[in-house]
């Protein structure tokens, strides 16, 4: 059977997967509620939800670290990667042991049409189908909820010393879109570019990700003494973990709202 990723690469598999290695930690969560757990081989040490998954599989490293050795002993017959959580040289050297299957994810569109895609290959198309159903139902209505809102400027940063903010052409910036925050970085050279306090100063709202970087409450009240604006922490995850989490999101971001 022959199978596209979302970079319109070929992917053969001679049958349904059975033994899968998830470098994605978004992407494990939504394997499980696709229902093929038991076919989880192999994951990532980021990949948190469920809780337990870490306990009953076998962790090969990180997303930009990994032990090629462990991935290849467990004998996987589908690999699953993401273009900006893994390397190339990641990918290359996990195609040498088996498929390899690689999301590109920058709207909720793609979002939608990658957990279409696996539950095609996985063989779980129903529960595919009733993934995206939901989503598309919470976005919906959500999109009615905003639309009342007046939209406001943000800066979405992630990571500190130096600061780094979320750029145009990402998942991030089109869901910040999605809650009419204009991210004031949406024009900036890269897509996660450094960026000085001065420059944060224009921002109506700074929004502090929980991750990658873990920024907590006393990081807030540090930044409104600096910036004299309106500081918030966010919960990353809504903001960045693209497959099945995306059911809850937006009614998280009805809370930012409030």
């Amino acid at each position: 059977m022959t199978y596209k990723d979302q970079l319109g690469r070929e992917i053969v598999l001679k049958a349904t997967p059975k033994r899968i290695v998830s470098l994605v930690p978004s992407q494990t969560e939504l394997l499980v509620h696709l229902g093929v757990e038991n076919s989880i081989v192999g994951l990532t040490k980021f990949c948190v939800h469920p809780s337990n998954l870490r306990n009953d599989k076998v962790v090969v490293g990180g997303t930009k670290n990994i032990h090629i050795d462990k991935i290849a002993s467990l004998q996987p017959d589908l690999i699953i990667c993401n273009k900006e959580e893994n390397t190339k040289d990641i990918v290359e050297a996990c195609m040498l042991i088996a498929p390899v299957w690689i999301s590109d994810i920058k709207t909720l569109a793609d979002n939608n049409d990658m957990i279409l895609s696996l539950g095609e290959i996985l063989n779980n198309a129903i529960n595919a189908a009733q993934i995206v159903k939901e989503i598309e139902k919470e976005a919906s209505d959500f999109s009615i909820f905003i639309s009342q809102k007046s939209p406001k400027k943000v800066a979405y940063c992630i990571w500190k010393n130096p600061y780094m903010v979320v750029g145009n052409d990402t998942f991030i910036d089109s869901l910040l879109e999605l809650n009419k925050f204009r991210n004031i970085f949406s024009g900036a050279i890269g897509r996660y570019p450094e960026v000085s306090i001065d420059e944060l100063k224009n921002a109506e709202i700074v929004l502090l990700s929980s991750e990658p970087y873990p920024f907590k409450d006393a990081n807030v009240s540090e930044l409104k003494n600096e910036l004299l604006c309106e500081v918030r922490l966010v919960d990353g995850e809504y903001f960045s973990w693209y497959g099945s989490r995306m059911k809850h999101a937006f009614a998280y971001f009805r809370t930012l709202h409030t």
